[in-house]
């Protein structure tokens, strides 16, 4: 190799380093943005762009290439501020050597598991300890009366002893573009008078199926009991309203008793949602399968039978639930 290709190359990796460690100018003083799991270094790097960080997805792409991270993706939501720069970038959603925390919300949650979760994590500083549920909901500026079912589950990585709010910030703000994108996109004639009760409609699809592919089902059975004016008859719902002092399943007498979440003895949605719904419930809510179901039960699989009409449903129940000869 020649001197003058030595010197070239001495002179494109600097260019290159200079680069990688030039502070990126941010359209916010902080920029929240999330790498979908399974997306290239390509798609990772549009996406960090499109967020509003001002890096050439191009130069940001070969920059990981030509360091041995370009096939290193780490999918979740990703927190960035002032100052931070390509180098910074690449080491945040590559499995490289990046001070990072980890908080996983998991679909299916209720508030007080997330706060649980979050208050125990030692990466946090648990900013929320002692802080009322108003508190709570005036910090992360919502306008909504209850934080149940507003936080999107998904993997929030965070620069170590980041505050707790923030963390539930980002995936309140998540969880409203998400129920957003959702409503615009719904069927129409349902009998959702606006977002929230989606929302709401969501988190009780979320803890009703076993499976995923029973989503789209499931909804159509209390979409279709909404239509007729008919009880949702959930347990998931009553459950709920006896938070934790339910102590074990819920019998009869619980059914019967009268509560702003049972189900069973008030028609329409409950008040609020009553856990966290991922995307697929929120899809599900807005656009059910069409059906003229009304009933569904567990198979003891994960799966549910779904039944037209109180007859095929009795018939269910006393082939999954009560065993033979019952």
């Amino acid at each position: 190799m020649t001197l003058a290709v030595v010197l070239a190359v001495a002179a494109v990796t600097s260019i290159a380093w200079w680069y990688a460690q030039r502070p990126l100018k941010l359209a916010q003083p902080v920029i929240d943005f999330t790498v979908q799991r399974g997306f290239t270094m390509r798609q990772a790097a549009t996406t960090i762009a499109a967020a509003g960080i001002d890096v050439s997805p191009r130069m940001l792409y070969w920059l990981a290439r030509a360091t041995g991270k370009g096939d290193k993706i780490l999918a979740g939501s990703y927190e960035v501020h002032q100052g931070v720069t390509p180098w910074l970038l690449i080491l945040k959603i590559s499995s490289g050597d990046v001070s990072q925390g980890e908080a996983r919300l998991q679909e299916g949650w209720t508030f007080r598991q997330v706060r649980l979760a979050l208050e125990s994590n030692p990466d946090l500083l648990h900013d929320t300890v002692g802080l009322s549920e108003a508190d709570i909901l005036q910090a992360i500026g919502a306008s909504e009366f209850h934080l149940e079912g507003l936080f999107f589950p998904d993997t929030y990585l965070f620069d170590k002893q980041s505050s707790t709010i923030a963390v539930l910030k980002r995936a309140y703000v998540r969880m409203q573009r998400q129920l957003a994108e959702a409503w615009e996109s719904r069927e129409p004639q349902l009998p959702l008078a606006s977002p929230y009760e989606a929302l709401i409609l969501a988190s009780i699809v979320e803890k009703e199926t076993g499976r995923p592919e029973d989503r789209g089902l499931v909804a159509s059975v209390f979409i279709n009991r909404l239509r007729a004016g008919m009880k949702l008859q959930t347990d998931p719902t009553v459950a709920y309203g006896y938070g934790e002092a339910l102590d074990g399943r819920l019998r009869k007498w619980h059914l019967e008793t009268d509560h702003p979440y049972n189900t069973y003895t008030r028609t329409g949605l409950p008040p609020t949602p009553i856990a966290m719904p991922g995307r697929e419930a929120l899809n599900a809510a807005v656009r059910p399968t069409q059906t003229d179901f009304l009933y569904f039960v567990s198979r003891g699989d994960g799966s549910s039978e779904f039944s037209r009409n109180l007859d095929e449903h009795n018939k269910a129940v006393s082939r999954y639930q009560r065993g033979p000869g019952s």
